[in-house]
């Protein structure tokens, strides 16, 4: 109960995070990508999605001079697939091969890059971008390379990654157990 407590009171500090005028300007970053980290224990996972839903809900009224746009990678991974007309393929491929089979095979297909295409043409009207579904994607596409070919496109625009995990401001940990490349080109979202 004490950790779920912890987690609310980590989560209603987002809404007044994003609406502060330093976080959109990226003021006091020395110039640094505006990306961010919202890390939780995965084992909270359905209470953050419920309160992403509040989030965008809440800053996306008429009125609101912040517009969020929230991408779900793993849907975004089976529209890619779908798009490439493999994802029939992809379903057979796992029944019969397994998935490792399947990891090795969807990696050429399905790049970084197609992420960021799509993440950057789909966000035009919107002010900060959320990325979610981080952990259901896993592993065919990890979040340090997402952030990494973000960057050209969204230098300016805040990103804000909820990650299932820990991140240490230089290492991110999916789960508690998978050690992801250090990144540190991203800032806490909310500083305990």
């Amino acid at each position: 109960m004490k950790t779920l407590k912890i987690l609310y009171d980590k989560l209603q500090k987002i809404i007044d995070r994003i609406k502060d005028e330093r976080f959109i300007d990226g003021t006091g970053l020395g110039n640094e990508i505006s990306y961010y980290i919202f890390d939780y224990d995965p084992k909270e996972e359905l209470v953050v999605r419920k309160y992403i839903m509040h989030i965008k809900k809440e800053l996306n009224k008429v009125g609101s001079n912040r517009k969020v746009i929230e991408f779900d990678l793993y849907k975004m991974f089976i529209e890619l697939l779908k798009e490439e007309d493999i994802f029939e393929q992809i379903i057979f491929l796992e029944k019969t091969e397994g998935k490792d089979y399947v990891l090795n095979a969807v990696t050429p297909f399905i790049t970084p890059e197609m992420f960021a295409e799509k993440i950057n043409t789909e966000s035009q009207e919107y002010d900060i971008i959320f990325l979610t579904g981080i952990g259901k994607v896993y592993p065919f596409m990890r979040s340090h390379n997402i952030l990494n070919v973000l960057q050209p496109y969204f230098s300016k625009k805040p990103i804000v990654v909820f990650y299932p995990g820990e991140y240490s401001g230089q290492d991110l940990t999916l789960f508690g157990k998978f050690k992801d490349e250090n990144y540190y080109r991203a800032f806490p979202l909310i500083i305990d």
